[in-house]
């Protein structure tokens, strides 16, 4: 496994080191209404001067693994962020580093099925493949890797990933057989990516703890990269399901981050007990009408073992569930 990040050779952005077969051009573009990163600008090649072409949209296993192998025979370095689509300014805040990072940039886009429970969002999660692609164009990505369901878990597919202890507290026991789907589709597209390195959000605290286990334990031999949590200016951290909420549970969903950060205050003030800790980050959510508490909690970052400085947080606002972290030993801003 890589331990150092390097930026590598400079790319040369050329069409010609894409695979053209099971390619199709990217959608047209729409309007957007997600502010991407401040440094980005127009598709004018910063890192080369030249101007850059659209990122291919490679749709099966096959042609993509095609494309990452002929990027390897040129001794590109590649890097990938794994997205479900909905793209918001956290996504496009992991696009940015890998692109500083890596010569070659893979965003997927895939839905996973198999990570969403029974009566979970599935059917309604936000889908804008048109925009999704537009923001990906202008953040200078050189492939979307959008494979197909059917390809992904075809006929007779029975082989599930399976990671133990630290997927099963907290997010593994509210989502049954969540992580088992999360660790399945990261195997698969790090299979066909064959990525230097990969870029999660810290959002998603378990998951990325999931997903190092996962890198580890298989000696998958790439380097996860996680980027820090990205909020709005009310403190609420960046979602694709954010969009579910009416200005009433929008409004409320801020208690999340107002609770990390009444704990972070006491933790800066001396309180280091994890049992009165966990009643601040209680009484914030407890005290907005709005908000249905599902789990708080004060555990290791890296394990996911009582007790730690890192507080998790669960909570329904209104129909909405919601999820949020902070290391307490670090003040929040706000």
């Amino acid at each position: 496994m890589p331990k150092t990040c390097g930026t590598g050779n400079s790319r040369a952005p050329s069409t010609s080191t894409r695979p053209t077969a099971q390619l199709r051009p990217p959608r047209g573009p729409r309007e957007l209404s997600a502010k991407p990163p401040s440094s980005w600008g127009k598709r004018t090649g910063k890192r080369s001067g030249t101007a850059v072409s659209a990122p291919a949209v490679i749709e099966t296993p096959g042609a993509m693994l095609h494309a990452s192998r002929r990027w390897r025979s040129e001794r590109r370095s590649i890097g990938l962020v794994p997205t479900m689509g909905a793209l918001h300014a956290g996504h496009l805040s992991l696009v940015e580093l890998a692109r500083r990072e890596n010569d070659v940039v893979v965003v997927s886009v895939f839905v996973n099925p198999i990570q969403f429970g029974p009566g979970e969002d599935f059917a309604r999660y936000p889908r804008d493949p048109d925009r999704d692609a537009r923001l990906l164009g202008e953040g200078e990505v050189d492939a979307i890797y959008e494979p197909r369901t059917e390809l992904m878990y075809p006929p007779g597919a029975s082989t599930r990933v399976h990671v133990g202890g630290i997927a099963e507290p907290l997010e593994g026991k509210a989502r049954p057989g969540h992580f088992e789907g999360v660790a399945t589709v990261v195997t698969k597209l790090l299979a066909a990516v064959e990525p230097d390195r990969a870029y999660f959000g810290q959002k998603d605290a378990q998951q990325v703890a999931v997903v190092k286990r996962l890198v580890r334990d298989l000696d998958l031999g790439v380097e996860i990269r996680v980027g820090p949590i990205v909020r709005e200016e009310d403190g609420l951290a960046l979602s694709s399901r954010n969009v579910y909420l009416d200005p009433a549970e929008r409004k409320a969903a801020a208690s999340l981050s107002d609770a990390l950060r009444d704990a972070a205050r006491a933790y800066a003030a001396g309180e280091r007990d994890p049992v009165r800790l966990r009643a601040v980050l209680v009484a914030r959510l407890r005290a907005e009408p709005l908000a249905d508490l599902e789990y708080a909690e004060l555990v290791d970052a890296a394990t996911f073992e009582k007790p730690g400085t890192l507080a998790v947080i669960a909570a329904r606002i209104g129909k909405t569930r919601l999820i949020d972290n902070h290391d307490l030993s670090i003040p929040l801003p706000g």
